[in-house]
């Protein structure tokens, strides 16, 4: 498992697709969480940041998911599964993968934030409470983009638009009564900005909720998987 991870990282990082998420990431750290919060509220407003660098890198951790998923060409595909020990092996090597780059993707993007809410005096409790929450929306994000990458859905632009879709929409059903078939980005995102205190109170129920999602649809997309070719 780990030399299967470690290979499909070292491809996508070969193949310098991994420039493509890290450019968006660091314009969007210089461009806008460069600039630290200010004011009496400061150290409410750093939180509030953690939760919003979850938000806009979810679509990104979905889209790089997808690519490092699309890397390997299939008949080197069909070689790993074929030299695995046990057919659902691939599959958890390609989601693991997936799920490290954007870890260290969450990396690039949380280091100005951290950094900000630890210099305004934010509760470190609620400052872990956010690293947390990115580590956990990684996961959901990461298993939209692989039901889009090309071992699902083979044409690259019906593949692309789903990835877009899916993300959409999961988005506008978070806002709904049909708020627990999604992600629950407007109860994290509403939390986070409600200060430190209310944060750490509706994490609990933040956290079981992406468990529950990442769950299922993790399992569903690991059934299938394994019958693809």
């Amino acid at each position: 498992m780990i030399a299967l991870v470690r290979f499909q990282v070292a491809g996508y990082v070969r193949s310098l697709r991994v420039l493509h998420p890290l450019i968006v990431v660091a314009l969007v750290v210089v461009l806008v969480l460069a600039h630290g919060p200010g004011g009496p509220d400061a150290a409410d407003l750093a939180v509030g940041t953690l939760g919003d660098v979850a938000a806009f890198m979810f679509p990104i951790w979905a889209w790089a998911a997808r690519a490092l998923l699309d890397t390997q060409p299939d008949e080197q595909r069909l070689l790993t599964a074929t030299a695995a020990r046990r057919p659902s092996m691939p599959t958890w090597a390609g989601l693991l993968s997936a799920y490290s780059v954007n870890v260290c993707l969450s990396v690039v993007a949380l280091a100005v934030p951290l950094m900000q809410a630890i210099q305004v005096g934010s509760p470190g409790h609620a400052i872990l409470m956010g690293c947390v929450l990115n580590l956990l929306v990684a996961v959901p994000a990461t298993l939209v983009g692989a039901w889009t990458s090309r071992a699902l859905i083979p044409d690259p632009g019906i593949s692309l638009l789903t990835l877009l879709g899916a993300v959409t929409a999961l988005v506008l059903l978070g806002i709904g009564r049909l708020a627990w078939f999604s992600v629950p980005m407007i109860e994290w995102l509403r939390a986070a900005h409600a200060g430190p205190r209310e944060f750490t109170s509706d994490f609990p129920s933040i956290a079981l909720h992406l468990a529950l999602w990442s769950g299922i649809v993790g399992a569903a997309y690991i059934a299938v998987a394994r019958q693809r070719p």
